[in-house]
C-alpha cells in the first residue's frame, strides 16, 4: 500500500508519487532566527522530523531540507535593540534553535540554506520575473511581484484574486501598482545590511528566499513542500506564483501544513504575545513529555497547550515505559503482525494517534505476559515496542533513566542515599525510620518499588 498524504492543494488525501522512484525531496519553511523558538515552533519541528523518520523507514531516501531566515526586518530591529551586530544575533539564535532541538531528539536537516548565502540565487530570480514581465522595479527602488501577471494566483487557499485583494489597501509611501503586489528586493536604507543588485543596493524579500532557495537545493519541481499553518497565505501562495512564473514548471507535487498550538484557545505566537518558549517549557518538563505531547496529535490537527496536557502525556509516555521496565529488549524477533498494523495507521497520512493505539494495545499484551510469568515473550514484544518507538523518536531511554528523570526536585544520588539509608535503618530493624523516609520521599515525588532483586524508585 502507498502511503496517503494529504495535500492542501487538492484538499485530500492522495498516493505519494515521487518524482524519482524511491527518492523524496522535501523543503519546509523553517525559523526566523531573531528570538528562541516557542513551542509553536517545536511542533512543526517535530512534525516534519516524524515525516522523515519515517518515509526512511518505508525505505524512502529522503532529502530534508530546512531553510533558516536570517535577514528580516525583525532580525534588524532586534539586533538594534539589542545593540549587536545582525550576524552575532542570527548566530546565537541559530545556536539556540539547534540547542532546542536536541532536546526534543529532532535530527538535523540534510541542508540548512540560509538566505544571506543565497543572494545570487535569489537576484537571478527576481531578474528573470523583471525579464519575463511578472515583476517591476517600483520608483522608491523595492521590486515587486505583479500578482495580476500570474493566472494561477490564489490555488493554493482556494480563493480568487478578487478576494484576496478586498480589504487590502496600499501606504502613502509604497510605489506598488496593485495592492496585492508583494515585495522581492527591498532598497537599502541608512545602517541596514544590504547587497548590491540590478536594481541598486538593497536585501531580498522574505518570500522570495524560499522560491530560490528550495529551487536551489532540490530543482524546480520537488515532492513535498511543508510549513506551518499561518504559511499558507500569503507567504505558501506567493512562493507558487514567483516560482512558477520564473521556472515556467509546476513547482510542487505534495503541500503539507502542520496544525496549530493554541493557548486559550487562540493560536499559539510571538505577535499575540501567549507564548512558551521551548526552553521555559523544559524547565519544567522533561524533553521526551513534551515530544510525545507534540506527537501524540496528529500533525494537521490543532493542539491545546496546558500543564494538564503536559501531564496527561507524562502519564501515557510511562505506561509505555512501565511495560518493558526490567526486560531485555535487546532481542530483535518477529513482530507477530504488529509492524504491519503501525505501518497501516502511518501509512494513513501519517496518522500518529492510530500508531499510539497500536503501541498502547502492545503494551498491554506485554503486561499480560508478564502478569502470567511470561517474561521471555515478554520482552520480546518489549523489543518490538521499542523498535516501534523508535520511528516516532521515542522510548529509546534506559525505562530507569525515564522514570528517575526530572528537571526539578531531588535530584538522583541524593534519592539514592536516601535509599541506602533506608536500607541500613531495616537491618537496623528500625521500621520506623524506615517508614519516615519512604513517606518523605513520596512527598517529594519519589515512589520507592521493593522487591526480592532491591528498591527502584521513579518519580510520580
Amino acid at each position: 500500500m502507498a502511503i496517503q498524504i494529504y495535500d492542501t492543494m487538492r484538499q485530500g488525501k492522495s498516493p505519494l508519487k515521487p518524482l524519482e522512484p524511491g527518492t523524496v525531496r522535501m523543503y519546509v519553511c523553517g525559523m526566523t532566527v531573531y528570538d528562541l523558538c516557542h513551542l509553536g515552533h517545536a511542533r512543526v519541528m517535530v512534525a516534519f522530523d516524524i515525516v522523515t523518520r519515517y518515509l526512511r523507514h518505508r525505505g524512502y531516501d529522503v532529502t530534508y531540507v530546512r531553510n533558516i531566515t536570517d535577514i528580516d526586518d525583525k532580525i534588524i530591529r532586534r539586533a538594534r535593540e539589542n545593540g549587536e551586530p545582525m550576524d552575532q544575533l542570527t548566530k546565537r539564535m541559530i545556536a539556540s534553535m539547534h540547542e532546542d532541538e536536541r532536546a526534543l531528539g529532532v535530527a538535523r536537516p540534510d541542508q540548512e540554506p540560509r538566505a544571506t548565502d543565497h543572494i545570487a540565487q535569489i537576484v537571478a530570480m527576481i531578474d528573470t520575473l523583471v525579464a519575463k514581465e511578472h515583476a517591476y522595479a517600483a520608483d522608491n527602488g523595492d521590486v515587486y511581484f505583479a500578482i495580476s501577471s500570474f493566472d494561477g494566483y490564489g490555488k493554493l487557499n482556494k480563493r480568487k484574486l478578487e478576494d484576496l485583494l478586498a480589504g487590502a489597501r496600499v501606504d502613502v509611501e509604497e510605489a506598488k501598482r496593485s495592492p496585492g503586489d508583494f515585495v522581492l528586493w527591498k532598497a537599502a536604507k541608512p545602517g541596514e545590511e544590504s547587497w548590491p543588485s540590478p536594481w541598486g543596493d538593497g536585501r531580498p524579500g522574505w518570500h522570495i528566499e524560499c522560491s530560490a532557495m528550495s529551487t536551489h537545493c532540490l530543482g524546480d519541481t520537488f515532492d513535498i513542500h511543508g510549513g506551518g499553518p499561518d504559511l499558507k497565505f500569503p507567504h505558501h501562495e506567493n512562493e507558487i506564483a514567483q516560482t512558477e512564473a520564473a521556472t515556467g514548471k509546476p513547482f510542487v507535487n505534495v503541500w503539507m501544513h502542520a496544525g496549530a498550538v493554541r493557548v486559550d484557545k487562540e493560536k499559539m505566537s510571538k505577535s499575540l504575545g501567549n507564548f512558551f518558549t521551548i526552553r521555559e517549557i523544559l524547565e519544567s518538563h522533561t524533553p521526551e513529555v513534551v515530544r510525545f505531547f507534540l506527537v501524540g496529535s496528529h500533525y494537521r490537527s490543532q493542539i491545546d497547550y496546558s500543564a494538564d496536557s503536559l501531564a496527561e502525556a507524562h502519564n501515557a509516555l510511562s505506561r509505555l515505559y512501565s511495560s518493558i521496565r526490567g526486560l531485555d529488549t535487546s532481542a530483535g524477533l518477529p513482530s507477530g503482525g504488529w509492524d504491519a498494523r503501525f505501518q497501516e495507521a502511518m501509512d494513513d497520512d501519517f496518522n500518529t494517534p492510530g500508531a499510539f493505539a497500536v503501541l498502547f494495545e502492545l503494551a498491554r499484551e506485554i503486561n499480560r505476559l508478564r502478569g502470567s510469568g511470561d517474561e521471555a515473550d515478554a520482552a520480546a514484544l518489549g523489543s518490538v515496542l521499542v523498535r516501534l518507538g523508535a520511528v516516532l523518536g521515542l522510548l529509546q531511554q534506559d525505562p530507569e533513566q525515564f522514570f528517575q528523570a526530572s528537571v526539578e526536585g531531588l535530584q538522583a544520588d541524593e534519592v539514592e542515599r536516601w535509599i541506602q539509608a533506608r536500607a541500613d535503618a531495616r537491618k537496623k530493624r528500625d521500621f520506623a525510620e524506615s517508614d519516615r523516609i519512604r513517606d518523605w520521599l513520596k512527598e517529594q515525588g519519589i515512589i520507592l518499588d521493593d522487591s526480592r532483586q532491591g528498591t527502584s524508585w521513579r518519580r510520580v
